[in-house]
């Protein structure tokens, strides 16, 4: 009896220890604004990732795309912040490049930028106006030529949204990417605004399909969207706190890129801003500088 008691004692004390965690992931902000680094609310969070979204044909054509992206990468340098680039389409009309046209514009890319160590080959490959949609071979083509003109480089390997289909997307995307990726990336703004219980998440669904590390490329609350999301800022801020709940769901999602900085004064377009156009704080950001404190 004495030996039951003791035994039962040790048991109870054990219940009282706190339970072990995972680290949280590393947060950062997705913006193509450079202005962002030098606004106080941004530099007293601490970050120290950043994402930007490029044309992938850039570089080569010039002009003020590439002007905009150089300010950019000379203020995240000089405020000690990582860059992740995700390659987009051209803002110029017609259909995606030829992997040959893509290996080209991305090699002068990094002749260009040779600080960037962190490649998104497309971003939302899966979304219905990417070239690469209807294509998951395409995309990982583009990733296996990344692979080979950024040596030494973490290459996100397949950027997705959260939408139905993506599993089979994905599936035929592993069928053709090189090296067995270890490292994805997802949007899952559908699972953070319409507040999807975790287990029953895309973003669940796809970290049981896929192996290795995942981050939330760009996600978070959605302050304006069409007839879907009409604006709010409060249910926004709840979407940036469901973004937490999910991202720590799993010690494989390893980072969190939250999209974007600036909001817009044109409530027609979509608005994800944690400050408003003209720089004033939403409730979002009291959400993030709360989970920051943490």
């Amino acid at each position: 009896m004495p030996l039951l008691r003791l035994l039962l004692a040790a048991a109870a004390a054990l219940l009282l220890l706190p339970t072990p965690t995972h680290a949280r992931p590393i947060v950062g902000i997705g913006d193509q604004n450079a202005e962002m680094f030098a606004d106080p609310n941004f530099r007293t969070l601490g970050v120290r990732i950043a994402r930007i979204v490029v044309p992938y044909d850039a570089v080569l054509r010039g002009g003020w795309e590439r002007d905009r992206i150089d300010a950019w990468m000379a203020a995240a340098t000089a405020s000690a912040i990582e860059p992740l680039v995700a390659f987009n389409h051209s803002r110029y009309a017609g259909p995606g490049p030829s992997v040959a046209a893509y290996r080209s514009h991305i090699q002068a890319f990094h002749r260009r930028y040779p600080q960037v160590r962190l490649i998104t080959p497309w971003n939302e490959a899966n979304h219905r106006l990417q070239p690469t949609a209807k294509d998951p071979r395409l995309a990982a083509d583009f990733y296996n030529q990344a692979l080979s003109v950024f040596p030494g480089a973490r290459i996100v390997a397949a950027d997705v949204l959260d939408q139905p289909g993506v599993r089979d997307w994905l599936r035929v995307f592993r069928t053709y990417a090189y090296r067995h990726p270890q490292l994805w990336g997802l949007h899952n703004y559908g699972d953070a605004n319409r507040f999807r219980a975790s287990g029953s998440s895309i973003t669940a669904q796809v970290l049981r399909f896929l192996p290795g590390e995942l981050w939330l490329t760009e996600t978070g609350g959605i302050v304006n969207f069409a007839s879907s999301f009409p604006y709010d800022e409060q249910r926004a801020a709840r979407g940036v706190r469901q973004t937490f709940t999910l991202a720590e769901m799993s010690p494989r999602i390893t980072r969190v890129y939250l999209y974007n900085w600036y909001g817009i004064a044109d409530r027609t377009r979509w608005d994800s801003g944690f400050v408003s156009a003209s720089g004033a704080p939403r409730p979002a950001l009291g959400v993030l500088r709360q989970y920051l404190a943490g």
